[in-house]
């Protein structure tokens, strides 16, 4: 099966310059929307699709400056018999090292041999393909692919509109499915109902193999159109075409009344069965239109779950799902830096945080929170900002990520793997515990931000310190309606070594002529601390942050609010 090696894009749409080094298997593409992922899909179809023109205007050239033609430039490797023909293509067949990236001139020991198909697009929008290589050029020779290797060579594409795959058409699986090509002539020149049926049973005998691995698919994949797949005419067309021929249920309804998700279920499904002629599939948006479990079984019929792998995919996501399912060595993370893309490999450092925290992937701002108290003040502060009308750190692009306690160092190993693919990364942490220098300088280096306390504090020794009277008294008197008086009493006792009790603090936070101590408020941190913490979950701390700490943010420290601020001030500010 042949596979695109290197793609090269130069000023197309949003895209001034992008060179890549695909897999020969699942290539799926996250990012930002507007990102250039579809664009890239674009290029690939543009290219390789079996067509001898296609809708460009100005808008297509990069910056809208058509003086700088639109080229792109696909590296094809594992050719079959036909592309591997001395004669047909003998001065353009090239060498590559696989390991190296090297693309030799000429075809040698120890190479791949590959093809080097362009597309270029000038200025007065005419598409001209044509097949390169140095010997070709020096000898002046020009040619693009044979006609029948293009339509063999050609992606199968499933976006918004792809039930054009469910008939006999030029370019569809159906056709690529099936050795005959039907016909519908006898038919038509009978009455349309007789028509119907007369063609079914014409098809059936031409097309018999293909509507028994139709039948197969959709049972295998779940989607209920009987046992018995039929081609017969489809009353909705005027055309007297392969088109004319679509495929229907058993009861004869046209399966391109199936739903979105179904339809893209079905096609890559029947794709996978015709992988050994035709490869290259290109999905835009793998989530569009399907359920969770059957986004799962999408990925599958791709071939995402099997080694080696049947065909090679290049594919768009914006869904945690798809990103939980895959592998870290199938995802590009997008970037741009003036004009020119790069796209990313997701290293294996990453795998665990993509199955439990996929979303983070699809934010361009991610804030690693060492444990579920920190993700739980956030989240309280969130939620109060929203109630009182102001923005929301979600949409601001902002995604947290639980490191689940541990060392600092596990926030920052997580932080610096983010920043490694141009995530906008800062840590939220205590400072009970140091991390390594060297891995913060090193977080540091990518412009990543840390917030902590003061130095020494955990976050529940900072609020209780930075806290007034009646804060802490709202946060005791939250504990003892979560976790019980009796608990609660108990310890406080112990923490203070039976110096103090709940009663006698309670009486001195609501006493108008009393404040609390320093070292009462030592034995509060100390109680609510440690094993039985009062707060280290999510649900309890952004309560606390939610109802207790946001309401009352001015009788905080002036200290403390500036903590506070420098977080909320980070996760609030939107980055492209």
């Amino acid at each position: 099966m042949a596979v695109i090696r290197k793609i090269e894009i130069e000023n197309f749409r949003s895209i001034q310059k992008l060179e890549w080094f695909p897999t020969p298997g699942m290539n799926c593409l996250i990012g930002a929307g507007d990102s250039g992922k579809s664009t890239i899909l674009d290029a690939i179809d543009l290219c390789l699709g079996a067509r001898r023109s296609a809708n460009i205007s100005d808008a297509d050239f990069f910056e809208m400056d058509v003086e700088k033609p639109i080229s792109i430039t696909l590296l094809l490797g594992a050719l079959s018999d036909n592309l591997r023909n001395y004669e047909a293509y003998g001065e353009f067949l090239r060498g590559y090292n696989g390991e190296t990236k090297i693309i030799e001139d000429e075809a040698g020991h120890g190479l791949e041999t590959v093809l080097s198909l362009n597309l270029k697009i000038e200025a007065d929008l005419e598409l001209r393909w044509r097949l390169i290589s140095d010997r070709a050029e020096a000898s002046g020779n020009e040619r693009n692919l044979n006609w029948t290797d293009r339509v063999n060579l050609a992606p199968t594409r499933l976006g918004a509109m792809s039930d054009h795959n469910l008939a006999w058409r030029r370019g569809s699986v159906l056709t690529r499915l099936s050795e005959e090509t039907p016909d519908a002539s006898k038919a038509l020149t009978t009455a349309a109902r007789e028509a119907r049926k007369s063609f079914g049973d014409e098809a059936d005998k031409q097309l018999g193999d293909a509507l028994s691995v139709v039948s197969k698919t959709a049972t295998t994949l779940g989607i209920r159109i009987g046992t018995n797949a039929k081609a017969l005419l489809d009353t909705h067309s005027v055309s007297v075409s392969g088109g004319a021929i679509a495929l229907h249920n058993e009861q004869g309804v046209p399966l391109r009344g199936l739903g979105l998700g179904s339809t893209r279920l079905l096609i890559a499904g029947l794709q996978r069965e015709v992988s050994a002629t035709s490869s290259i599939l290109l999905v835009d948006e793998v989530e569009n239109g399907l359920e969770p479990h059957r986004i799962i079984r999408l990925l599958g019929s791709l071939g995402a779950k099997t080694n080696p792998p049947p065909q090679q995919v290049f594919a768009t996501t914006h869904s945690p799902i798809v990103l939980k399912e895959l592998h870290h060595t199938q995802l590009q993370v997008l970037r741009c830096h003036n004009g020119t893309f790069y796209p990313l490999s997701v290293q294996p450092s990453a795998q665990g945080t993509l199955r439990l925290f996929p979303e983070a992937f699809l934010a361009p701002s991610v804030l690693i929170c060492e444990g579920a108290t920190e993700v739980g003040f956030m989240r309280g502060f969130e939620q109060y900002f929203v109630s009182q009308g102001y923005p929301s750190i979600f949409a601001a692009g902002t995604a947290l990520v639980d490191c689940g306690g541990g060392t600092p160092d596990r926030a920052y190993d997580r932080a610096i793997a983010f920043a490694n693919l141009g995530y906008r990364t800062a840590v939220f942490r205590d400072d009970d515990i140091q991390p390594t220098a060297a891995k913060q300088a090193e977080h540091a280096n990518y412009n990543g931000s840390t917030f902590t306390w003061s130095a020494g504090q955990s976050i529940e020794t900072a609020l209780i310190l930075g806290a007034s009277d009646t804060v802490i008294l709202q946060m005791i008197d939250y504990a003892i309606s979560e976790h019980g008086e009796e608990l609660i009493t108990a310890h406080i006792q112990s923490a203070s070594q039976n110096a103090h009790t709940l009663q006698g603090l309670r009486a001195l936070l609501n006493s108008p002529d009393h404040s609390i101590n320093t070292g009462q408020k030592a034995v509060i941190v100390t109680a609510c601390s440690g094993k039985n913490a009062w707060f280290k979950t999510v649900r309890h701390m952004e309560h606390v942050s939610r109802y207790i700490i946001a309401p009352n943010f001015g009788t905080l420290t002036s200290e403390l609010q500036s903590q506070i601020n420098g977080v909320l001030f980070w996760a609030q500010t939107h980055h492209a």
